[in-house]
């Protein structure tokens, strides 16, 4: 069951997973679990379960958090965010609104596109698609 007040996110996730994915907060770059992942699987939301991005649109950006050239249909929300004085697009899940990471169109694949994701934020099964 999903929390459905903050304080049933705070007891169901990590400190550092709350802080991100509930507070905006953000890994320290090449710290996340997940960075060097190249196994064939599904990535999904560390806090609801929900699939996000299929490994084989995984790619190393050099930046320090894992990136995608593009989420599951229907996985994600994009949002405005002009936190920080700058510009930029907010990935929170679609399922339960937890922020993932930020959206730039710097990406050197075909869609030109970079989800830069914080690992914490995320969970891995391996062969699963």
């Amino acid at each position: 069951m999903m929390p459905k007040n903050e304080q049933e996110w705070r007891d169901k996730l990590t400190p550092e997973q709350y802080k991100i994915l509930r507070e905006k907060g953000t890994e320290t770059p090449f710290s996340g679990k997940l960075l060097q992942e190249k196994r064939d699987g599904l990535y999904t939301c560390a806090a609801c379960g929900n699939p996000l991005y299929a490994s084989d649109t995984k790619f190393d950006s050099g930046t320090g958090w894992p990136s995608f050239d593009q989420a599951l249909p229907g996985a994600i929300k994009l949002l405005d965010d002009n936190a920080h004085g700058m510009q930029r697009t907010e990935v929170v899940c679609a399922q339960c609104g937890s922020h993932l990471g930020h959206l730039f169109n710097d990406g050197p694949t075909k869609t030109g596109q970079r989800y830069c994701m914080n690992s914490v934020c995320l969970d891995f099964a391996e062969g699963e698609r």
